[in-house]
């Protein structure tokens, strides 16, 4: 495969595995079952899958052109692959949000990765055997409080991972976790899932009280009143966001290392749709038709109420493997196993448009920029361990709020300042498949009209949100987010006066 860097990738299968595990997160798992339940069951898919359409797969063609663009100029980076796009000198102070926003992300995900990590290492050690339900849950209410040192010394561990495999670059340390992490998600998904929608009812003992078939039935059973709601297809268009890891900027610097006639089109369709069986599929099969199975319809309603399933997947799925005998100890293996990948493939992206920024811009070495990414995502996140409050404040910030603006920003960008002739000429360029035409209209036309109307409606939350009363740690978080962003603008800023006498575009 050609590469336009040293640094690049070495091979198109470990370019897509990883574009994927970038998308693939905990969400997928976690997060997806519990929107679906809370918005409509099957009826969710209509918007869902109207948001993939007309907004999902449209920002990664317009991610990945952009990537690849950017990379002609030898920009990893969004500051100033933005700026070879625009004229205007204020497009790379846009693009600031495509650093800031992965190491606020990476800040709080790397905490939340921690504990898959951890909760592996207890299922082999067997820490659940033998716990009734209130002791499982009251053991993970503890972890998450401090109550223990075990949950700061499991988040060092997975900062020093990730740092040393982003340390190795893209082939040596990135691509390969992606090429090891991402089969074995899907193995031990597809192994989880079958065992979840084949289990039987009345075996008697502590087994299950429903077939498994009855929790999947009950996660798609359809509300089609549901499809009515704006607030349901928010959550749609933002399930589209945290899933496929738009608006983070990590995507456009994937796609950077890319040789400028290498085919982005099919790539950035088959890392998508990768993503979207991971999610649609995989995360189905397990934990709602499990915990229905043991638990019933009703116990299972109320833990995803808010739309997260974080409880079951740490609080309920450990004590109903414990009960399994011997396949409970691989079975948690597998569960906590998959979720530690399909967080580490993220993180990972995360990290590599800081190392691209302070290289392309300072010169750094990657072994550098690597641990100065994994220092400043350590101080940062301290307030994420230490506080609930932080912990939201920094997710619905950066992972909410800034990736909206971000992509609204991106595609205004694209489609009418780049300009859309060129930018579909560069989607095109080196395509193994043709795009359908109609792309090019959604691009320019709907795709903006549609992330406009998704960021007035989350206007008056932005209000509530930043007008609340919250504690010292939120009010840390908030002071730690304006000051990162004005730090990386004046980065952005010294590196501009810096290259001013070498731009190339």
């Amino acid at each position: 495969m050609a590469q336009t860097e040293a640094a690049g990738w070495g091979s198109r299968i470990g370019l897509i595995l990883a574009m994927a595990g970038n998308a693939v997160g905990l969400g997928n798992f976690l997060r997806f079952p519990a929107q679906a339940i809370e918005n409509g069951g099957g009826a969710f898919i209509i918007p869902y899958l109207v948001c993939f359409l007309l907004m999902g797969l449209p920002l990664l063609f317009v991610e990945w052109s952009m990537g690849r663009y950017g990379g002609k100029f030898k920009q990893h980076s969004t500051p100033f692959i933005f700026d070879s796009m625009g004229k205007a000198p204020y497009w790379k102070y846009f693009g600031v949000f495509g650093i800031f926003t992965n190491i606020a992300v990476a800040a709080f995900y790397c905490y939340l990765e921690s504990w898959a990590l951890s909760w592996a290492y207890y299922s082999v050690a067997g820490t659940f055997t033998g716990m009734s339900q209130a002791e499982v849950t009251g053991f993970f209410q503890n972890y998450i409080e401090l109550g223990t040192s075990h949950p700061v010394v499991f988040w060092l561990i997975c900062l020093l991972l990730n740092t040393w495999i982003l340390s190795r670059g893209l082939s040596g340390g990135v691509e390969k976790v992606a090429k090891i992490g991402m089969p074995l998600l899907l193995v031990f998904g597809l192994i989880l899932g079958v065992t979840g929608i084949t289990m039987q009812a009345g075996t008697g003992g502590e087994g299950p009280i429903n077939d498994g078939i009855v929790g999947l039935n009950y996660l798609w059973n359809p509300d089609f009143s549901s499809i009515w709601s704006f607030d349901v297809w928010v959550a749609a268009a933002g399930q589209i966001f945290f899933t496929l890891s738009l608006g983070m900027g990590s995507i456009h610097c994937y796609a950077s290392y890319l040789n400028s006639k290498e085919d982005i089109a099919l790539n950035a369709m088959s890392a998508g749709w990768m993503n979207e069986f991971v999610e649609v599929v995989l995360g189905s099969m397990i934990i709602i038709p499990i915990s229905i199975g043991y638990l019933g319809i009703d116990a299972v309603s109320e833990m995803v109420s808010g739309g997260s399933g974080l409880g079951i997947g740490f609080a309920v799925l450990p004590k109903l493997f414990a009960d399994w005998g011997g396949f409970g100890a691989v079975a948690g293996v597998m569960w906590f196993g998959l979720l530690f990948f399909a967080g580490i493939t993220s993180s990972l992206a995360m990290g590599t448009p800081v190392m691209g920024f302070l290289a392309d811009n300072f010169g750094w070495k990657q072994k550098n920029a690597a641990w100065m990414f994994g220092l400043v995502i350590m101080l940062l996140g301290i307030p994420a361990v230490l506080s609930q409050d932080a912990f939201n404040e920094f997710d619905y910030w950066a992972g909410t709020i800034a990736l909206v603006i971000f992509a609204l920003v991106e595609i205004v960008l694209f489609a009418w300042v780049f300009g859309m002739d060129k930018g579909w000429k560069e989607i095109n360029t080196g395509a193994d498949i043709k795009v359908p035409v109609i792309f090019k209209f959604i691009i320019q036309y709907v795709s903006p009209v549609f992330l406009l109307v998704v960021f007035i409606g989350a206007v008056p939350g932005i209000i509530e949100n930043a007008t609340k009363e919250t504690s010292f740690y939120g009010w840390l978080a908030r002071f730690l987010l304006v000051g990162l962003f004005i730090g990386i603008s004046i980065l952005v800023y010294i590196a501009s006066k810096k290259n001013s006498s070498t731009k190339l575009y």
